[in-house]
């Protein structure tokens, strides 16, 4: 079974390299599955590729389950809730 992690992509290089955020972790993944993508979309990553660019609200879900497993019970929520 594969599991693609949504990332927020924080820059990209002149190759097409881009650095990502996965719940407050840097990876550089691979933008050449998907060449529509920009600064500040979330993309689904998988083995150092971004395979698609997905919605905010959908990666944040996606990322709040993951969350609920134990390995990452200690993160810090992804929005800050509002007063």
């Amino acid at each position: 079974m594969c599991l693609a992690i949504p990332a927020r992509i924080a820059s990209i290089d002149d190759n097409r390299m881009a650095t990502v955020d996965i719940l407050g972790v840097s990876r550089v993944v691979s933008l050449d599955l998907v060449p529509e993508a920009v600064v500040d979309d979330w993309v689904l990553v998988h083995a150092g590729f971004a395979l698609q660019v997905i919605e905010e609200e959908y990666a944040v879900e996606t990322l709040e389950l993951l969350k609920s497993v134990p390995f990452f019970e200690d993160q810090e929520p992804l929005i800050a809730e509002e007063a």
